[in-house]
């Protein structure tokens, strides 16, 4: 018998993470980087406040704020850098804890897309990073996952966002650059920082075929298309995305959905089964954890699916149902299949 995918978080931590959500759905627009402090500088004889803060590790940056003289914006900024330390030291112990949480260069990028409005014109976080998401959502504790690549999936953008999609990863103050595309004159619908290493964020969007190229006007950008991703992109939800010492209000494609989907792109891996293990693992991880309390849920999503993605799961139904023995809701829920 396989081991249990996961445990649960004691109520005591899940009602810090339901707070620390509540906050930041409050904040507005988000401070970058570590919260920093205030430094009254003389300057042509004036004095004004600046905003001392790393916007990314090992970078320092100073950032006019008022005059000595403007007591209401001096007292905002050491309000918001009050709050952002709060949240700092409450994001510290959640991770240690055993919340899921990206690194902070993550943070700067998810903070950036989202003091920009770029998530509430209609991008969906999706991949591992919607998994580490709903772990939390959900009260999971597992594996932590790891992952260099945000990806943000766009099907209907409800406004255009106010600046284009490369403008606002550059306002990040990192050094992204385009990836090229197959051919030069193909659009670029990825950018990436330096290094084999080096943070990737990719634009997705529905399509019937994996990998081709379609433009964005809302965003001056282009995605490439995934398979089956407007069953994924049905009515995300909100949630928020714990990165660095932020708590970033994000969407989220719903649980059900997610697990479903994620099982069919398992089978579409070519040549990388340990891929196509992480996706069944994270797959079924998030069912067992509505299985327990919402498995109508992963019914009615079932239920949706296309014929054809239904038939590519149904045919590593063994293999799930070994995965998923420790869980006996999962496996009469498989059994549907």
């Amino acid at each position: 018998m396989s081991s249990a995918l996961y445990r649960t978080h004691e109520l005591a931590y899940r009602t810090q993470y339901a707070e620390i959500k509540e906050r930041a759905r409050a904040t507005g627009l988000l401070l970058p980087g570590t919260p920093g402090r205030l430094k009254l500088k003389s300057v042509n004889g004036g004095s004004y406040w600046y905003r001392l803060f790393y916007p990314v590790p090992g970078k320092q940056e100073e950032k006019f704020v008022c005059t000595e003289a403007d007591l209401e914006a001096y007292e905002t900024m050491r309000l918001a850098i009050e709050d952002q330390d709060w949240m700092t030291k409450q994001i510290s112990l959640l991770r240690k804890i055993g919340f899921q949480t990206a690194d902070k260069v993550m943070a700067r990028v998810l903070v950036e897309l989202h003091n920009q409005h770029m998530l509430d014109a209609g991008l969906v976080l999706v991949g591992t990073l919607a998994y580490m998401a709903w772990l939390n959502e959900l009260g999971g504790m597992s594996t932590s996952a790891h992952t260099q690549d945000i990806d943000l999936a766009s099907h209907i953008l409800r406004l255009a966002a106010p600046a284009s999609f490369l403008e606002t990863v550059k306002a990040t103050g990192l050094p992204f650059f385009p990836v090229p595309g197959l051919s030069p004159a193909s659009p670029t619908c990825s950018v990436k920082l330096p290094g084999a290493q080096g943070l990737r964020v990719d634009v997705l969007t529905p399509g019937e075929e994996l990998g081709q190229i379609v433009k964005l006007p809302a965003l001056a950008w282009a995605a490439q298309t995934v398979p089956f991703y407007d069953y994924l992109l049905k009515d995300p939800e909100p949630a928020c995305m714990l990165a660095g010492g932020h708590c970033v209000p994000v969407h989220i494609p719903q649980a059900a959905r997610f697990v479903w989907h994620k099982l069919y792109a398992s089978t579409q891996r070519r040549g990388t089964p340990e891929k196509a293990t992480k996706d069944r693992i994270q797959a079924l991880t998030i069912a067992a954890l509505l299985a327990s309390e919402d498995a109508h849920l992963l019914l009615d999503a079932l239920n949706e699916l296309p014929p054809r993605m239904r038939e590519h799961i149904a045919r590593i139904k063994g293999t799930l149902m070994q995965t998923a023995s420790a869980h006996p809701e999962l496996i009469d829920l498989l059994d549907a299949l």
